[in-house]
């Protein structure tokens, strides 16, 4: 498997099946993959993921260090050393600002 996919196939376990299945016992505020996916790629990039990648589905279309970015994050989610709330947070108050 390449570098860029192991990179994706990383993301889809993570966003699909590891945080998904933390949610409720870590109390966070979303369930669904594509939440986590918007969460992480949003603060990967510093803002909605939607200005910065072209292309649908965005993870397959995003710079390699950004997507590289958000798989770091959601593992930091993953083993409790990010704060999942707080970049839902950021997430939130980006796309209301857009």
């Amino acid at each position: 498997m390449t570098g860029r996919a192991a990179l994706e196939a990383r993301w889809l376990e993570l966003t699909r099946v590891t945080l998904p299945a933390l949610a409720s016992a870590r109390g966070w505020p979303v369930r669904h993959d594509h939440c986590f996916q918007r969460i992480l790629l949003d603060n990967s990039f510093g803002g909605v993921w939607y200005d910065h990648v072209d292309g649908r589905p965005a993870y397959a279309h995003a710079p390699a260090e950004a997507l590289a970015r958000a798989v770091a994050l959601g593992e930091a989610c993953a083993n409790g050393t990010a704060d999942l709330s707080e970049l839902n947070w950021r997430s939130l108050n980006w796309r209301r600002s857009a």
